[in-house]
């Protein structure tokens, strides 16, 4: 299957604006022959922690996103913020190409230097999701430095999909740790990321592809666009190849964390 990383150059704070955007981009996307196109974090808002702009009671922004899917029958993924109280969830939601939700995930690890944990509660669940044949999951930015729950998905999920505004200074952090996962868990790592400037804050892009083996197979720098790939589901030869997850001790490392 073709799927599109959209990286974006996400106007701040500008809803209506980057939804404009948005659908510009999946048409694109669906004109390309992608079945799946995905943006980054907080794709309608930017990074924002102003939740009287950008928190949804009535999650208007799937709701409409989902009447996009299905007329331009292309699957979407998309970040957005809903009300949780006087918090906000940062979520990031797939929908298929007929207009259903496939998948919703909750970020799990709020950025605390940036104190977004001051504003936004915690998810504990994982996602899961299966598109034309190919089990995928998903994650959101910071989720990238914590390597246990990218070991817990990857028993299933055969796709990663890591949906960020991760700045420009610590480009460096997000190629390599998108790498390392991919390597450690033998998927395909999807990392689509936001460009430009946001509230005074550079964001470089550095969407890419990675190989289970951590070969980076595409990659946009720099610059708005979208990052076309025909993935395929060749996980288990990988994994059969180089059998390292059948080695791994989820017992042992359960205890251990418990003694510690």
């Amino acid at each position: 299957m073709k799927v599109a990383l959209c990286q974006l150059a996400i106007v701040f704070e500008k809803k209506e604006e980057n939804t404009r955007r948005v659908l510009e981009f999946v048409k694109q996307a669906k004109s390309a022959g992608a079945e799946l196109v995905l943006f980054p974090e907080m794709s309608l808002t930017g990074f924002s922690m102003n939740l009287a702009c950008t928190g949804e009671r009535e999650r208007e922004s799937v709701q409409h996103m989902c009447g996009v899917a299905k007329q331009e029958r292309i699957a979407v993924g998309i970040g957005w913020t809903a009300l949780a109280g006087e918090q906000g969830e940062n979520h990031y939601t797939v929908i298929s190409a007929q207009g259903e939700i496939l998948s919703d995930y909750v970020k799990m690890h709020p950025f605390s230097y940036s104190r977004e944990d001051q504003y936004f509660v915690k998810g504990n669940q994982t996602a899961h999701f299966e598109l034309a044949g190919i089990p995928f999951s998903h994650f959101i930015c910071y989720d990238l430095r914590f390597p246990e729950i990218f070991q817990c998905v990857s028993e299933r999920a055969h796709v990663i999909i890591v949906a960020a505004d991760w700045p420009g200074s610590r480009r460096e952090h997000w190629k390599c740790l998108l790498q390392a996962r991919a390597i450690e868990n033998q998927c395909y790592i999807l990392g689509v990321n936001s460009v430009g400037w946001q509230n005074g804050v550079y964001y470089t892009g550095d969407s890419c592809v990675i190989l289970p083996d951590g070969t980076v197979a595409e990659q946009l720098q720099d610059e708005e666009g979208l990052l076309l790939y025909d993935l395929k589901d060749d996980v288990k030869d990988y994994r059969e190849a180089f059998p390292v997850k059948r080695d791994r001790r989820n017992d042992l490392y359960a205890e251990l964390y418990e003694k510690d």
